[in-house]
């Protein structure tokens, strides 16, 4: 494998197991560098706005009832098409006096319901830090829930301890969220890594991102969200490809992604489904992105069936 990481500015990072997945091109794309990451004439150094609604280091504020707190900036993987490509390297974990500010935040706004821990991957830290991380956001009364956004239990299944999952099981509801984007990431000892976390009581979300020359045929999309059904999964998210620089080779027209989401609506339930959804650069929050089924007429609307046919309803 020819090592372009220096020239393109993002250091390569892979775990054994996607290093032994990367004839896979599904994998390889996501993972090892490209020289057209060097073309680059757009994009954004904080394509999604973090810094606009950050109140202290690590925390971000961009909904009323949920923030997002970046435990840690380092991940085990380097994703190509990051969006916080910019920042993401071999940090360690978000230092103790900015943790305790965020926390500290959190705990004076009544109107948080939601903690999200994201980073990097805060599966990147170790099993105990991760839970005195947990066990502190559990102390604060006001708090609904707790989500974990991650990719560990694909790039390194093996971290999905029994007792990191029982963990996660513990205290206020937790959600996690897997980031997978293609079925040929997830392995046999990832399909043991998730159902280690459902038999802990976990519900299980994940979160794709549309990616040219990798996910971007509706038979591609539906064999990984099929999969993670099977896998007790429910997909949530399809994200449009963020404005990183670096990765305008990853990205799709917004028009292709709709007609992919259409597409699959007509092949698949609606269990499968995630909802495609733009993340509006500045920091003005994600949207759903269609398709778009209905247009107003003079006698209602018009609706359009997953197969392209068209119907008028009267809307009373």
């Amino acid at each position: 494998m020819q090592d372009l990481g220096d020239q393109t500015g993002f250091p390569t990072r892979l775990t054994p197991e996607m290093r032994a997945l990367a004839d896979r091109p599904g994998v390889a794309a996501q993972f090892l560098p490209d020289l057209r990451e060097l073309g680059s004439v757009a994009g954004l150094a904080d394509p999604i706005g973090d810094a606009v609604h950050s109140p202290t280091p690590g925390l971000t504020h961009r909904y009323p009832d949920r923030v997002i707190l970046r435990v840690t900036l380092s991940c085990l993987v380097h994703c190509r098409f990051c969006f916080r490509r910019e920042v993401v390297g071999d940090a360690g974990p978000l230092p103790e006096p900015d943790l305790a500010a965020a926390l500290a935040y959190v705990a004076a706004r009544p109107a948080i319901r939601e903690v999200i821990l994201t980073g990097g991957d805060p599966l990147s830290l170790s099993e105990r830090r991760l839970a005195e991380v947990i066990d502190r956001l559990n102390a604060i009364p006001h708090l609904d829930t707790l989500r974990i956004h991650s990719r560990i239990p694909v790039v390194a299944p093996g971290r999905i301890s029994e007792s990191l999952a029982a963990r996660l099981g513990q205290g206020k509801p937790l959600w996690f969220v897997l980031h997978v984007n293609h079925a040929d990431e997830i392995t046999l000892e990832a399909e043991a890594a998730l159902a280690r976390l459902t038999r802990a009581g976990v519900p299980i979300l994940s979160q794709s991102v549309l990616l040219r020359g990798v996910n971007d045929r509706a038979e591609v999309l539906e064999a990984l969200l099929r999969h993670l059904l099977r896998l007790k999964v429910k997909p949530y998210y399809l994200h449009h490809c963020d404005l990183a620089r670096g990765a305008e080779h990853f990205r799709t027209t917004i028009a292709e992604g709709q007609a992919l989401m259409a597409s699959l609506r007509g092949r698949l339930p609606g269990t499968a489904l995630p909802t495609y959804v733009l993340d509006i650069p500045g920091g003005h929050g994600k949207v759903p992105l269609g398709p778009e089924y209905l247009e107003k007429t003079a006698e209602g609307w018009q609706v359009r069936d997953p197969k392209g046919g068209l119907h008028i309803y009267h809307d009373p």
